[in-house]
């Protein structure tokens, strides 16, 4: 029996959207061809974003390549990325790694039964990573257009005046956060490199969500 792990992905950061079903569709794919799932990452972000700011995608690559894992399986190709070039360079990890990728919407394997890789694998990675791209640079396109016609007609954006906090409001509800994410800036400043000053590390450590911690470093100019 082959060893494999599953990626799944949404872009809501919130409830609006989860993995269950991505989980539940590769589980079941891994069972009926004899794949031992050892670990499931679960990530909420775009998949527009940079390799280096998908910290669970980074952790299963980093996962699958140590652990000598056969196959990564993965919903379909948008969830492994929607930027094409990011796409390719993690496909190319992959390869090199030779740990095969199986997509099952697509139902295309990195490599073939023999250990080759599969010879419509570039061709079809490239097409469908830039039709993602395509795709959400549309969706952007008409949302953009949409807020923009919206606010020309006078509607506003944003919470309503008086909801958002302040910096002080932070600095009183989170003063150890506070002092931590002050600590996080003068390393970064610095040059340090320190794993507790990720946004995953200080979020587990300090039971807050990342997004209020972005809003904090940005409210309190925490950069």
């Amino acid at each position: 029996m082959k060893t494999s792990a599953i990626y799944s992905r949404v872009s809501s950061v919130g409830d609006r959207q989860n993995t269950k079903r991505q989980v539940i569709d590769l589980t079941s794919y891994a069972s009926k061809n004899d794949f031992q799932v050892m670990k499931v990452f679960e990530e909420h972000i775009s998949g527009a974003k940079k390799n280096k700011e998908r910290v669970v995608l980074e952790d299963c690559l980093t996962y699958c390549f140590d652990n000598h894992i056969d196959c990564l399986l993965v919903s379909e190709l948008s969830r492994l990325g929607r930027d094409a070039w990011e796409l390719d360079k993690n496909i190319a990890r992959c390869r090199d790694a030779h740990l095969d990728i199986y997509f099952q919407k697509e139902n295309l394997h990195l490599f073939m039964a023999d250990g080759q890789i599969n010879p419509y694998a570039k061709i079809m990675t490239a097409v469908l990573g830039t039709v993602a791209q395509m795709e959400r640079e549309a969706i952007y396109f008409r949302l953009k257009s949409g807020r923009d016609i919206y606010k020309a007609n006078g509607g506003t954006f944003g919470r309503p005046s008086g909801t958002t906090k302040n910096a002080e409001k932070y600095k009183q509800q989170y003063p150890a956060l506070i002092e931590k994410l002050t600590e996080r800036k003068s390393h970064l400043e610095a040059g340090i490199r320190d794993k507790d000053d990720s946004l995953r590390a200080i979020s587990a450590g300090f039971e807050v969500s990342i997004p209020t911690i972005k809003q904090i470093i940005d409210v309190c100019g925490l950069k």
